[in-house]
């Protein structure tokens, strides 16, 4: 069954590479969505480690973690790259070097699968962002083509929307007034 919008989220549980924000030597984890119960989580999928378009998401993403963890609001990315790929790409791109959150790896495609993301054929996710309520349910998920980035002041802006709990107008941004 495909993934949708008002249904639970298919949990997952992968290894990742995380560099803790405590400045400790970085690691491998194992990471599932239920250990981000009671919170938001925002995952995003992306299609290969040591590409382009990718470093640019994984890096805006990082600058705007704050924003996020304001919201109550865990960010998680994947690939179908392994953690040690993960650790490779960041140890030798500057710019990922004080990546803060977790690099999921989905090296057996089955959490891509699972949100609808995978492309078989090449073994690779589609730009898949998703975003999970603190009872797992997802609540907004976009998709987008393999050369298109994302935008991080369009998902925060959608995160506050649902956090309102409320009716939101089109382009509607946090502080104007919703519907009632």
């Amino acid at each position: 069954m495909a993934v949708q919008v008002g249904q639970p989220a298919p949990d997952f549980e992968v290894q990742a590479y995380f560099r803790p924000k405590d400045g400790t030597d970085e690691q491998f984890q194992t990471v599932t969505l239920k250990q981000f119960e009671g919170k938001w989580v925002c995952l995003f999928f992306y299609p290969l480690d040591f590409t382009f378009v990718c470093p640019t998401e994984i890096v805006a993403f990082n600058k705007a973690l704050g924003e996020f963890e304001d919201r109550n609001c865990a960010v998680l990315t994947c690939s179908t790259d392994s953690v040690y790929s993960h650790k490779g790409w960041c140890d030798s791109n500057e710019e990922l070097a004080d990546l803060k959150y977790p690099m999921l790896a989905d090296t057996n495609h089955r959490m891509s699968a699972d949100y609808g993301v995978l492309l078989p054929d090449q073994g690779i996710a589609l730009r898949g962002i998703f975003l999970i309520d603190p009872n797992g349910v997802i609540r907004w998920m976009a998709v987008h083509d393999l050369g298109v980035g994302r935008n991080t002041e369009e998902v925060l802006r959608v995160l506050d929307a649902l956090q309102t709990d409320k009716l939101c107008p089109c382009n509607w941004k946090k502080g104007q007034p919703t519907l009632n």
